[in-house]
């Protein structure tokens, strides 16, 4: 049962990050799981709601689970493919030459977590960046179309 293991790897991780950035509750955690990670996902979401409680700052945590679709690549003739429908044979030539290119992958995609900064502070600095963000997407974007229309 490696779930059990996978577990407290991300449990670990998750105390770390907490205690570095001063958070004080996580409100939920998404997982990317690949569809042929060999995680099985209701024993996995068991051994979270089992552990969780062992972690202050997890206690009351949800977790999320997104599967991410298994594919492969076949190097005779270049295509990918779903692995779990058609397996290691490449469905279009046949080969056997064959590379799993997604989907055997376990990440955590996202964390909701509170912080122990007060939340006025936390927005006002949001609020600031945000602006930011903004006036630096549009200049990027408006350099690269300049850099696209030079080339051609």
């Amino acid at each position: 049962m490696h779930e059990m293991g996978i577990i407290l790897h991300i449990a670990k991780m998750l105390d770390e990050t907490a205690e570095e950035q001063h958070i004080t509750k996580i409100g939920s955690v998404t997982l990317e799981v690949g569809e042929v990670s060999g995680i099985m996902t209701d024993l996995f979401v068991d051994c979270w709601n089992y552990f969780k409680v062992k972690h202050p700052v997890l206690a009351e945590s949800e977790l999320r689970l997104v599967t991410i679709p298994a594919v492969t690549y076949c190097s005779g003739c270049g295509k990918t493919y779903e692995t779990v429908k058609y397996g290691k044979e490449c469905p279009y030539c046949h080969s056997g030459e064959t590379w799993l290119v997604d989907g055997n992958q376990c990440v955590i995609k996202e964390i909701e977590a509170e912080c122990a900064e007060s939340e006025d502070e936390y927005e006002d600095e949001e609020e600031e960046f945000g602006d930011f963000d903004d006036d630096f997407d549009d200049e990027y974007y408006d350099d690269e179309e300049d850099e696209e229309g030079d080339m051609g």
